[in-house]
């Protein structure tokens, strides 16, 4: 179920939007969605969300962060970006668009899927479509 889950209104009802992705809006789910998605489009590690919600003062261990973060990616609510083996990014912005990576300073940037024209992808797997193409440029400072 694709869907997107940014607002700046701190009243949103976050549970109810959790409902709607199929998800049980638990105390830790909605107290997790509102940090992460009150305040519009962004990406996210598990490690720096936790880090963030623990400033808040709400009680949340790293592997419910994890298992959080997994199941809103399952439901739509987030698009996952591996950047690497093991590291991976959570992204609020679940519409088509394409990523900068800085390695320097391990960032991410979203770019416009417009402004990038991919050509000559060879024929998918018998039985298979590509569902979509993610494009990662890596830049330094």
């Amino acid at each position: 179920m694709a869907s997107t889950m940014t607002s700046a209104n701190p009243s949103e009802d976050f549970a109810a939007r959790l409902r709607v992705a199929g998800l049980r809006p638990t105390r830790q789910r909605v107290a997790l969605a509102r940090v992460l998605f009150g305040d519009g489009h962004r990406h996210v590690t598990a490690e720096s969300l936790h880090a963030e919600v623990k400033a808040t003062k709400i009680p949340v261990s790293l592997a419910t962060v994890y298992n959080a973060l997994n199941q809103f990616r399952d439901a739509g609510l987030l698009r996952e970006v591996v950047v690497a083996p093991g590291r991976s990014y959570f992204d609020t912005n679940t519409g088509h668009h394409h990523h900068f990576f800085v390695e320097t300073d391990n960032e991410l940037h979203d770019f416009p899927s417009d402004e990038v024209t991919v050509a000559g992808l060879p024929a998918p797997p018998k039985g298979t479509k590509v569902s979509r193409v993610d494009v990662i440029v890596r830049v330094r400072r």
